[in-house]
């Protein structure tokens, strides 16, 4: 059982006359920088970090006031709300109960908490936050997001390479376009750019592999120092009908690392190089990772820039071939981006787009299910899943495929004669299914299918529909108990494929291993034969072998996989030169993949989730568990953004193998530690009691 510390980290005063710091991190509707976009509702939510971040004695009461201009914020005569000071504890999603709210004007609110309900001084009011309300809020559910943002990035590296050329390396890619100084010295000429991701032989590669990015254009230069856009050619392939579009003013915008200048006319000189990178505001300093590993920091801060990179269409989509979004990518950019940022609205927005333009795969459509729940547990804001529990239930749980043992049976939906808009995938692409045998009732399905269920009990209860909760939780433990009859080989200890079949591949057993299905004494038989696969699946289900594996408690063995080398390995994407995470982990295995596909970047929430062991235990991290795996590292530190504020994780093995660790965790969070755990520490006036 997990230990908890009941007596929340505070700050060394006295207790009974607690100095409560003024609150940060606010958000309005989610959002941390509101004024960046404009609110889709006219009845936003209010949240806010308690006493600063730091640890301190819980929140006991809260009050906000909203005006129409920061002056007005100064009394409650002038806000067009004053809630007064209210005993209570939360401080997430307080909803507006002001006033209406006008279309197209903008407000500032600010907070102040307590202590202690009925005596003591509050905190100071924190700094006063702008918001704005969109010209046409629907108040029906729409989410709040930011504005696409630019950020301008100077080359590492510019070289003069041979008379009248350049080169220019950025230091990783980024989706944007280039900006050129040039300085020339004649009336008008023509400058040819190349842009690319990919660099060989000491050029760019023209043209590179698959779906990786290469431009030219040619650039008209006149007379004088003159700074100027590169316009390259849009792409078919991603500006299709199915495609997110970006806003008509950004122009066209691709993902590249080098750009060369080359001109004929010795009378023009490249003077500088800018990529202005178009992406999703993100704020860097909100996680950091370090450990005894510099190859596991690496995997790591790949993972993390790879979520700021891929933010530049304002969802989350699969890359740059095609930028729609898919559901199996969502998820697994939701976790990371979560890991890395705290940042709710872009997971919330690609999911609802996702519920109205859902994707083929049968497991895509139960992924739905799962970003649903995550969200929830992210944030703690149960609007979303008001808004759309019916669809979760009457769409995504693909109840009408069910048999009376409670397993679905899809296969047929594999026929070319089926549904066109659902089939089983288990994979993608083909070759990295690890042999496995499609049969009518498919193991992956079904595993998927009981998670589905079990998160369905959590959402029916959360929303109020305890009738439906108890039906979910009846079938569930079916489709355990038939789960395991069916579809287990007892002679062997694994799962076979599906109904029937005899093949036993990597992915019938890391799923049911990742989501529970495993009874414990099957348990050991079964994570030995997802270890002694290695990595035999493609870069997506990679989130789930390594959630089975620190599940089972094989860190050492999850841990080195994210490290080591081989075809099948992040180590072989940064030898490469990557750095953003691929579509697959080699060329070999997906001839036509691209270089900037975030649902390569399971590393990014694994680390924070299961190395540093930072997990919610209730839906917006009222609660949350800490429990280090560390496998053969030595220490792990690292700071995990969440709703509440950063979580701060230290752990380290002794000379006697223990895992001893010690955490800051805000005010108004409850910190458990795993079993096995050694919580130690009095940073910043520490004080903890322990039980189990």
């Amino acid at each position: 059982m997990p230990i908890k510390s009941d007596v929340l980290l505070h700050g060394g005063a006295d207790r009974t006359t607690p100095a409560h710091a003024a609150p940060t991190g606010l958000l309005c509707d989610l959002l941390a920088r509101p004024d960046a976009g404009a609110l889709a509702t006219t009845k936003p939510t209010f949240g806010w970090i308690v006493n600063g971040g730091q640890p301190g004695p819980p929140q006991a009461a809260y009050q906000i006031r909203v005006a129409a201009s920061v002056d007005a914020l100064a009394g409650e005569s002038g806000a067009v709300w004053a809630s007064g000071k209210k005993p209570s504890s939360q401080s997430i999603n307080v909803p507006y109960a002001g006033e209406p709210l006008a279309s197209g004007k903008s407000y500032w609110w600010t907070v102040r908490t307590w202590a202690a309900a009925d005596e003591g001084e509050p905190s100071a009011w924190a700094e006063p936050q702008r918001f704005v309300i969109a010209e046409k809020p629907s108040d029906e559910g729409d989410v709040s997001v930011y504005r696409l943002q630019t950020v301008r990035v100077s080359g590492i590296k510019m070289e003069r390479i041979a008379e009248g050329a350049w080169a220019v390396d950025f230091g990783r890619q980024a989706f944007g376009w280039l900006e050129l100084e040039i300085d020339s010295a004649v009336e008008r000429t023509t400058v040819t750019v190349r842009l690319g991701e990919a660099w060989r032989g000491g050029a760019l590669d023209r043209p590179p592999p698959g779906s990786v990015r290469y431009a030219e254009a040619a650039l008209e230069v006149r007379q004088g120092r003159r700074i100027y856009r590169v316009e390259t050619p849009a792409d078919a392939r991603n500006t299709g009908p199915a495609a997110i579009p970006l806003p008509a003013e950004l122009g066209v915008v691709m993902p590249f690392r080098y750009a060369e200048v080359e001109t004929a006319n010795a009378g023009v000189a490249l003077v500088g190089a800018t990529l202005v990178r178009v992406q999703y505001p993100f704020d860097e300093d909100a996680a950091a990772f370090s450990s005894s590993s510099a190859e596991l920091d690496e995997v790591w801060e790949l993972c993390r820039y790879t979520m700021l990179a891929t933010s530049f269409a304002g969802y989350y989509v699969d890359g740059d071939r095609e930028r729609i979004p898919y559901e199996a990518d969502a998820y697994i950019n939701q976790l990371s981006h979560y890991a890395v940022d705290r940042e709710f609205s872009l997971a919330r927005r690609t999911h609802e787009y996702l519920l109205v333009h859902p994707t083929w795969p049968t497991e895509w459509k139960q992924h739905s299910i799962l970003i649903a729940w995550a969200d929830y547990e992210a944030t703690g804001d149960d609007r979303s899943l008001r808004r759309h529990y019916a669809t979760l239930k009457r769409d995504k749980l693909l109840l009408n495929f069910a048999r009376a043992d409670g397993l679905l049976e899809t296969g047929q939906l594999r026929d070319p004669a089926g549904p066109a808009d659902v089939g089983d995938l288990v994979d993608w692409p083909p070759v990295e299914r690890d042999g496995f045998e499609f049969r009518r009732v498919n193991t992956v399905i079904n595993a998927f299918h009981y998670r589905t269920l079990v998160l369905m009990e959590k959402i029916a209860r959360a929303v109020g529909e305890d009738g439906d909760a108890a039906l979910f939780a009846e079938r569930a433990t079916v489709v355990f108990g038939s789960f395991n009859l069916s579809l287990f080989d007892v002679a062997r200890g694994i799962y076979v494929d599906g109904e029937g079949s005899a093949h036993a591949s990597q992915h019938a057993n890391l799923f049911p291993l990742a989501f529970g299905l495993v009874p414990a004494h099957r348990r050991d038989s079964v994570a030995a034969y997802v270890k002694s696969r290695g990595i035999a699946c493609s870069v997506y289900p990679a989130q789930f072998l390594l959630e089975g594996l620190f599940e089972a408690r094989e860190a050492a063995h999850a841990i080195g996989l994210m490290t080591g080398g081989g075809l099948r390995s992040w180590r072989n994407m940064l030898d490469h030169g990557a750095t953003l995470t691929w579509e697959a982990w080699d060329q070999s295995l997906k001839p036509n993949q691209d270089w900037n596909h975030a649902w390569g970047a399971a590393p990014g929430n694994i680390i924070a989730r299961h190395v540093l062991g930072v997990r919610p235990l209730e839906p917006g991290y009222g609660r949350v568990l800490i429990d280090p795996q560390l496998g053969d590292l030595a220490e792990v530190r690292g700071m995990v953004p969440t709703i509440r504020g950063p979580v701060r994780v230290k752990a380290w093995r002794d000379a006697a193998g223990h895992v001893r660790c010690d955490a800051t965790v805000p005010a108004n969070l409850v910190c458990e530690y795993g079993a096995g755990v050694i919580a130690v520490g009095r940073g910043a006036g520490l004080e903890r009691k322990e039980h189990v």
